[in-house]
């Protein structure tokens, strides 16, 4: 909690294409009952953050990106800027539980289902194939990635560091999403490493794929 006894604020960057920031993402509401946080949610984007890369990617991945990665945060992005910040949480679990959760995939179809699941205009899928608001995606995009540099994915996190500032941090990479104490473990240890000044990274081989529960 903050000094002046509201919830810490936890800026949350993320894709709704990412089957990881996914997960990352459930557990920060896992938090949010167990320690007094409060998310706020921002888009960042995967097509943005590999667009100059693309020739040394894996062709299975370039080819997702280049078909797949535009559309659904495109969406996000202009929810965001018609309809304000509070959308966001609401529009991107709408959009994870039907991508992951139900398998349905980031297909046109299930964008409209979000909409429709989040209070939100059906129409708004139209900007899936619009650079409207390319600009605020990446400027939005921009903000959270200058925190922790390029060498790394989506979500990116930060919450505010003892001398005012802010800490940020990639991940962290976890399934099944922690849920109870075990978030709450998890959320205190994070924060302890990400704090700690010269800390850097901790990794291990993935040995399983996202659990969506």
């Amino acid at each position: 909690m903050s000094e002046n006894g509201s919830k810490t604020p936890v800026d949350f960057w993320f894709d709704p294409l990412c089957p990881w920031a996914w997960m990352t993402s459930r557990w920060m509401l896992e938090v949010e009952k167990v320690r007094e946080v409060e998310v706020r949610w921002h888009v960042m984007s995967l097509a943005v953050l590999n667009e100059d890369k693309l020739d040394d990617l894996p062709e299975e991945y370039r080819e997702m990106l280049e078909t797949q990665a535009w559309g659904p945060v495109r969406v996000v992005i202009a929810a965001q800027q018609k309809h304000g910040d509070e959308i966001l949480g609401k529009l991107y679990t709408a959009l994870g539980t039907r991508f992951h959760n139900r398998g349905e995939g980031p297909t046109r179809e299930a964008v409209v289902g979000a909409l429709e699941d989040a209070g939100l205009p059906a129409d708004l899928v139209e900007y899936m194939d619009s650079d409207a608001y390319d600009t605020e995606l990446r400027a939005s995009h921009k903000e959270g990635i200058d925190k922790v540099g390029q060498e790394v994915g989506t979500p990116v996190i930060a919450v505010p560091g003892a001398d005012g500032s802010q800490v940020a941090f990639f991940g962290p990479v976890v399934t099944p999403a922690p849920k109870g104490e075990a978030a709450a473990r998890l959320w205190d240890g994070t924060l302890l490493v990400a704090s700690t000044p010269g800390f850097y990274e901790i990794k291990r081989t993935r040995t399983q794929g996202p659990i969506f529960d």
